[in-house]
Protein backbone atom coordinates (compact mmCIF):
# COMPACT_ATOMS: atom_id res chain seq x y z
CA UNK A 1 0.00 0.00 0.00
CA UNK A 2 2.90 2.37 -0.13
CA UNK A 3 2.83 3.12 3.60
CA UNK A 4 5.90 4.03 5.32
CA UNK A 5 6.37 1.94 8.86
CA UNK A 6 7.32 4.41 10.82
CA UNK A 7 3.41 5.68 10.11
CA UNK A 8 1.97 2.71 10.95
CA UNK A 9 3.87 2.58 14.64
CA UNK A 10 3.18 6.15 15.16
CA UNK A 11 -0.13 5.64 17.43
CA UNK A 12 1.35 3.40 19.37
CA UNK A 13 4.50 5.21 20.05
CA UNK A 14 2.48 8.50 21.06
CA UNK A 15 0.44 6.20 23.24
CA UNK A 16 3.50 5.29 24.66
CA UNK A 17 4.34 9.06 25.60
CA UNK A 18 1.36 9.91 26.68
CA UNK A 19 1.53 6.91 29.13
CA UNK A 20 4.67 8.39 30.24
CA UNK A 21 3.16 11.37 31.03
CA UNK A 22 0.57 10.63 33.02
CA UNK A 23 2.80 7.95 34.98
CA UNK A 24 4.45 11.28 35.93
CA UNK A 25 0.98 13.04 36.99
CA UNK A 26 0.02 10.19 39.12
CA UNK A 27 3.43 10.19 41.29
CA UNK A 28 3.24 13.65 41.74
CA UNK A 29 -0.62 12.96 43.21
CA UNK A 30 0.72 10.38 45.42
CA UNK A 31 3.57 12.53 46.49
CA UNK A 32 0.98 14.67 48.10
CA UNK A 33 -1.64 11.96 48.92
CA UNK A 34 0.37 8.95 49.07
CA UNK A 35 -2.73 6.69 50.30
CA UNK A 36 -4.99 7.63 47.36
CA UNK A 37 -6.01 4.66 45.28
CA UNK A 38 -6.99 5.06 41.63
CA UNK A 39 -10.44 6.30 42.39
CA UNK A 40 -9.01 9.66 43.98
CA UNK A 41 -6.05 10.06 41.78
CA UNK A 42 -8.94 9.96 38.82
CA UNK A 43 -10.82 12.65 40.47
CA UNK A 44 -7.80 14.57 41.11
CA UNK A 45 -6.79 15.06 37.67
CA UNK A 46 -9.90 15.04 36.02
CA UNK A 47 -9.38 11.92 34.07
CA UNK A 48 -11.26 8.87 34.01
CA UNK A 49 -10.62 5.47 36.81
CA UNK A 50 -9.86 3.21 34.38
CA UNK A 51 -7.08 4.74 32.50
CA UNK A 52 -5.81 5.73 36.07
CA UNK A 53 -6.00 1.97 36.84
CA UNK A 54 -4.56 0.69 33.44
CA UNK A 55 -1.38 3.13 34.06
CA UNK A 56 -1.11 2.09 37.55
CA UNK A 57 -0.57 -1.55 37.10
CA UNK A 58 1.49 -0.81 33.96
CA UNK A 59 3.91 0.65 36.04
CA UNK A 60 3.85 -1.03 39.07
CA UNK A 61 2.13 1.81 41.08
CA UNK A 62 0.80 1.43 44.05
CA UNK A 63 -0.89 3.48 46.93
CA UNK A 64 0.63 3.64 50.42
CA UNK A 65 -1.98 0.74 52.35
CA UNK A 66 -1.68 0.30 56.07
CA UNK A 67 -1.53 -3.48 57.02
CA UNK A 68 -4.53 -4.50 59.14
CA UNK A 69 -7.43 -3.26 60.97
CA UNK A 70 -8.47 -2.76 64.54
CA UNK A 71 -11.69 -3.73 65.49
CA UNK A 72 -12.83 -2.49 68.66
CA UNK A 73 -14.08 -5.50 71.33
CA UNK A 74 -17.64 -6.25 71.55
CA UNK A 75 -19.70 -7.40 74.72
CA UNK A 76 -21.84 -9.60 73.10
CA UNK A 77 -23.77 -10.30 76.95
CA UNK A 78 -24.51 -7.20 77.06
CA UNK A 79 -28.58 -6.30 76.32
CA UNK A 80 -29.47 -4.87 73.13
CA UNK A 81 -30.26 -1.10 73.61
CA UNK A 82 -33.81 0.32 73.14
CA UNK A 83 -32.41 3.03 70.53
CA UNK A 84 -33.13 2.17 67.30
CA UNK A 85 -31.06 2.88 63.70
CA UNK A 86 -33.21 6.35 62.96
CA UNK A 87 -30.66 6.74 59.77
CA UNK A 88 -30.75 3.67 58.00
CA UNK A 89 -31.14 4.58 54.50
CA UNK A 90 -31.15 8.36 55.18
CA UNK A 91 -29.51 10.86 53.57
CA UNK A 92 -29.39 14.35 55.54
CA UNK A 93 -29.97 17.27 53.01
CA UNK A 94 -28.56 19.63 55.61
CA UNK A 95 -25.40 20.25 57.19
CA UNK A 96 -25.60 19.72 61.43
CA UNK A 97 -28.57 18.07 61.81
CA UNK A 98 -27.44 14.14 61.72
CA UNK A 99 -23.70 13.22 63.61
CA UNK A 100 -21.93 9.98 63.59
CA UNK A 101 -19.94 9.41 66.20
CA UNK A 102 -17.04 6.01 67.02
CA UNK A 103 -13.50 5.90 68.71
CA UNK A 104 -10.33 4.58 68.10
CA UNK A 105 -7.05 3.38 69.55
CA UNK A 106 -3.76 3.96 68.47
CA UNK A 107 -0.78 2.12 69.81
CA UNK A 108 1.83 4.64 70.96
CA UNK A 109 5.05 3.31 72.71
CA UNK A 110 3.68 0.43 74.56
CA UNK A 111 0.28 2.15 75.38
CA UNK A 112 -2.57 3.50 73.73
CA UNK A 113 -4.01 6.95 72.89
CA UNK A 114 -7.75 6.81 72.27
CA UNK A 115 -9.54 9.00 69.46
CA UNK A 116 -13.09 9.64 70.04
CA UNK A 117 -14.61 11.74 66.56
CA UNK A 118 -17.90 12.85 65.60
CA UNK A 119 -18.65 12.96 61.49
CA UNK A 120 -21.21 15.23 60.27
CA UNK A 121 -23.22 12.71 57.71
CA UNK A 122 -24.50 14.96 54.80
CA UNK A 123 -20.53 17.21 54.84
CA UNK A 124 -19.06 13.69 55.87
CA UNK A 125 -16.48 16.73 58.06
CA UNK A 126 -15.17 15.30 61.23
CA UNK A 127 -16.56 18.44 63.34
CA UNK A 128 -15.50 16.96 66.76
CA UNK A 129 -13.04 15.16 68.42
CA UNK A 130 -11.17 14.22 71.04
CA UNK A 131 -7.71 12.33 72.37
CA UNK A 132 -7.46 10.51 76.02
CA UNK A 133 -4.81 8.62 77.02
CA UNK A 134 -7.44 6.58 79.34
CA UNK A 135 -10.34 4.57 77.78
CA UNK A 136 -13.63 6.67 79.85
CA UNK A 137 -16.88 7.42 78.47
CA UNK A 138 -15.63 11.15 79.01
CA UNK A 139 -14.09 10.49 75.84
CA UNK A 140 -16.98 10.45 73.82
CA UNK A 141 -18.65 13.37 76.29
CA UNK A 142 -15.62 15.53 74.97
CA UNK A 143 -15.57 14.90 71.82
CA UNK A 144 -19.61 15.34 71.43
CA UNK A 145 -18.96 18.78 72.93
CA UNK A 146 -16.49 19.78 70.57
CA UNK A 147 -19.07 18.85 67.97
CA UNK A 148 -21.78 20.96 69.04
CA UNK A 149 -19.34 24.04 69.78
CA UNK A 150 -17.86 23.76 66.45
CA UNK A 151 -21.73 23.92 64.96
CA UNK A 152 -22.55 26.53 66.86
CA UNK A 153 -26.13 24.25 67.34
CA UNK A 154 -27.36 21.17 68.50
CA UNK A 155 -27.68 18.58 65.82
CA UNK A 156 -31.15 16.40 65.82
CA UNK A 157 -29.60 13.09 65.84
CA UNK A 158 -26.73 11.59 67.20
CA UNK A 159 -26.07 8.00 65.80
CA UNK A 160 -23.48 5.71 67.08
CA UNK A 161 -22.53 1.69 67.73
CA UNK A 162 -23.67 0.28 70.72
CA UNK A 163 -20.24 0.74 72.54
CA UNK A 164 -20.28 0.43 76.38
CA UNK A 165 -18.88 4.41 76.25
CA UNK A 166 -21.98 4.91 74.59
CA UNK A 167 -24.62 2.67 76.18
CA UNK A 168 -23.83 4.62 79.54
CA UNK A 169 -26.19 6.44 81.59
CA UNK A 170 -24.26 9.80 81.55
CA UNK A 171 -23.94 9.66 77.98
CA UNK A 172 -27.84 8.95 77.17
CA UNK A 173 -28.95 11.28 79.89
CA UNK A 174 -27.07 14.00 78.73
CA UNK A 175 -28.44 13.51 74.55
CA UNK A 176 -31.87 12.84 76.04
CA UNK A 177 -31.65 16.28 78.44
CA UNK A 178 -30.71 18.51 74.89
CA UNK A 179 -33.71 16.90 73.32
CA UNK A 180 -31.54 15.14 70.72
CA UNK A 181 -32.10 12.25 69.26
CA UNK A 182 -30.06 8.82 69.65
CA UNK A 183 -29.47 6.46 67.04
CA UNK A 184 -27.31 3.45 67.52
CA UNK A 185 -26.88 0.40 64.93
CA UNK A 186 -27.75 -3.45 66.07
CA UNK A 187 -25.26 -5.05 67.80
CA UNK A 188 -22.76 -6.51 65.73
CA UNK A 189 -23.43 -4.57 63.20
CA UNK A 190 -20.52 -2.45 62.04
CA UNK A 191 -21.80 -1.77 58.41
CA UNK A 192 -24.23 0.27 60.43
CA UNK A 193 -22.05 2.52 60.96
CA UNK A 194 -19.82 2.13 57.97
CA UNK A 195 -19.35 5.92 57.49
CA UNK A 196 -16.47 6.05 60.46
CA UNK A 197 -15.67 2.44 60.55
CA UNK A 198 -14.31 4.24 56.77
CA UNK A 199 -12.85 6.80 58.02
CA UNK A 200 -10.78 5.46 60.59
CA UNK A 201 -9.15 2.93 58.11
CA UNK A 202 -7.92 5.82 56.27
CA UNK A 203 -6.81 8.08 58.50
CA UNK A 204 -4.99 5.48 60.17
CA UNK A 205 -3.58 5.23 56.56
CA UNK A 206 -2.98 8.99 56.36
CA UNK A 207 -1.15 9.28 59.96
CA UNK A 208 0.97 6.56 58.79
CA UNK A 209 1.55 3.17 60.27
CA UNK A 210 4.25 3.55 62.63
CA UNK A 211 2.86 6.02 65.40
CA UNK A 212 6.62 5.34 67.35
CA UNK A 213 7.58 7.45 64.88
CA UNK A 214 6.79 10.68 67.15
CA UNK A 215 8.72 12.05 69.39
CA UNK A 216 6.27 12.52 72.19
CA UNK A 217 2.68 12.29 72.90
CA UNK A 218 1.97 15.90 72.12
CA UNK A 219 3.71 15.46 68.62
CA UNK A 220 1.42 11.90 68.27
CA UNK A 221 -1.79 14.42 68.73
CA UNK A 222 -0.46 17.53 66.78
CA UNK A 223 -0.11 14.45 63.99
CA UNK A 224 -3.86 13.39 64.78
CA UNK A 225 -4.76 17.57 64.43
CA UNK A 226 -2.95 18.05 61.18
CA UNK A 227 -4.18 14.41 59.99
CA UNK A 228 -8.03 15.43 60.45
CA UNK A 229 -7.68 18.79 59.08
CA UNK A 230 -6.11 17.31 56.10
CA UNK A 231 -9.03 14.78 56.03
CA UNK A 232 -11.63 18.05 56.28
CA UNK A 233 -9.58 20.32 53.91
CA UNK A 234 -7.83 18.32 51.18
CA UNK A 235 -8.44 14.72 51.07
CA UNK A 236 -11.21 14.16 48.18
CA UNK A 237 -13.90 11.64 49.61
CA UNK A 238 -14.98 9.41 46.87
CA UNK A 239 -18.97 9.81 47.54
CA UNK A 240 -18.33 13.49 47.52
CA UNK A 241 -16.10 13.59 44.38
CA UNK A 242 -14.18 16.33 46.31
CA UNK A 243 -13.35 16.81 50.22
CA UNK A 244 -15.62 17.64 52.66
CA UNK A 245 -14.82 21.05 53.24
CA UNK A 246 -15.53 22.19 49.68
CA UNK A 247 -18.84 19.96 49.41
CA UNK A 248 -19.98 22.15 52.65
CA UNK A 249 -19.25 25.51 50.77
CA UNK A 250 -20.14 24.37 47.55
CA UNK A 251 -23.84 23.32 49.47
CA UNK A 252 -23.93 27.01 51.31
CA UNK A 253 -23.91 28.67 47.74
CA UNK A 254 -27.07 27.11 46.80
Amino acid sequence: MQLSRRLLYKKQTDTHATDLLLREQILSVLALHPAYGHRRIALSLGLGKKKIRRVMKQYGIKPYKRQGRWRKRRDERRDPQPYPNCIKGSCPIQAGTVLVGDFTHLRYQAKFLYLATYMDLCTREIVGWYVSARHTKEIVLEALLDAIKTLGHLPKTVHTDQGSEYCSKEYTDFLSSLGVQISMSKKASPWENGYQESFYNNFKTDLGLEFDRFNTMGELIEGIHQTITYYNKERIHTALKMSPEQFKLRKRKY
